[in-house]
């Protein structure tokens, strides 16, 4: 098993704002995963002067670990979060969503903090095998609902994130509550 990121805050390596450390802490480390199989963003310490030079080298690493011909390793699952506003990553909703087809990118004046972040873009995220969406709280529901049926991915970037195979939404009872009863909602 190998472990990406979707993104990361670009901070430096031991600010506990970093995914990866708040992953190593709550998954990783327990269950033992090697090192040389995990595979994080780098962090702003690192050497890179930009944000876009972290992002440029990490989609050099996805593309060493990929079968020969591919831009990108086979992801069996994608794992993300969904914000309120329904970004995903760090992929925040406004006109350019969907309209980059780098694989990695630098994402600067976000609008929650930190301001400066590394992402995969949406065309990375969706050669995933499965995604998988994990929300969580009452405070998302009405963009879960509208992200499943059918928003613009430019206003809830959600909507935009579809696995080869499957596309899973894990919700609570309070993120699936505004849902249609056809998807178990109220």
């Amino acid at each position: 098993m190998d472990v990406w990121w979707s993104d990361e805050r670009f901070v430096p390596a031991d600010d506990a704002q970093r995914n990866e450390v708040q992953a190593r802490r709550a998954l990783l480390e327990p269950i033992g995963v090697p090192e040389d199989r995990v595979h994080a963003m780098p962090p702003s310490d690192a050497g890179f002067s930009q944000p876009e030079d972290a992002a440029a080298w990490y989609a050099e690493q996805l593309a060493a670990a990929a079968t020969m011909g591919q831009q990108l390793p086979h992801f069996d699952v994608l794992l993300l979060g969904m914000g309120t506003e329904g970004h995903v990553a760090s992929i925040f909703p406004g006109p350019e969503v969907g309209r980059d087809d780098r694989v990695v990118v630098a994402v600067r004046n976000c609008p929650k903090p930190p301001p400066t972040r590394l992402s995969m873009t949406l065309s990375t995220i969706n050669t995933a095998a499965e995604v998988w969406l994990v929300v969580a709280g009452q405070a998302k529901a009405a963009t879960v609902a509208a992200a499943l049926s059918g928003a613009d991915p430019r206003a809830i970037p959600a909507a935009g994130v579809h696995g080869v195979i499957a596309t899973r939404w894990w919700l609570d009872a309070s993120a699936a509550g505004e849902l249609p009863l056809a998807y178990g909602g109220s």
